[in-house]
């Protein structure tokens, strides 16, 4: 079993496999470091200086200053800041995996597009100097 345990792990499929988890968590902090730190600043800019991640609504309908706040006062709270920045956050990592894939794949059209070699005389060709070789 041990044997067989050791085989399993050293296939190069869960190799592939834990480079491509540990490469997808590595990708996931600097994406979201880009939309927390550079794209939601923008975006909240625009937006009238409002910060996405503050946004929620208190359940017992009082008002608070913050999300803690209410929170603390122990009713429920819609955060749906928390919401609006995950929906960018899913845009903004789909895109940029977009960019990944379409590169990838112009890199593998390049390859494809290698010139065939000659293929050479074609049956049709090679039986007609058949026969006039043999008319010979």
């Amino acid at each position: 079993m041990l044997k067989e345990f050791k085989e399993f792990i050293m296939t190069g499929n869960v190799i592939d496999l834990a480079v491509a988890v540990i490469l997808a968590g590595a990708m996931g902090l600097v994406i979201n470091g880009f939309v927390n730190d550079i794209m939601m600043p923008i975006v909240g800019h625009f937006a009238g200086g409002t910060d996405f991640q503050d946004l929620f609504y208190a359940m017992d309908g009082a008002e608070y200053p913050t999300m803690e706040a209410a929170k603390e006062g122990g009713g429920a709270v819609i955060a749906y800041g928390k919401w609006i920045n995950s929906i960018i956050n899913l845009i903004t990592v789909g895109f940029v995996l977009f960019i990944i894939v379409k590169a990838y794949n112009k890199t593998k059209k390049k390859k494809e597009e290698a010139p065939a070699p000659d293929p050479g005389p074609s049956e049709i060709d090679l039986l007609t100097e058949i026969r006039d070789a043999l008319k010979k």
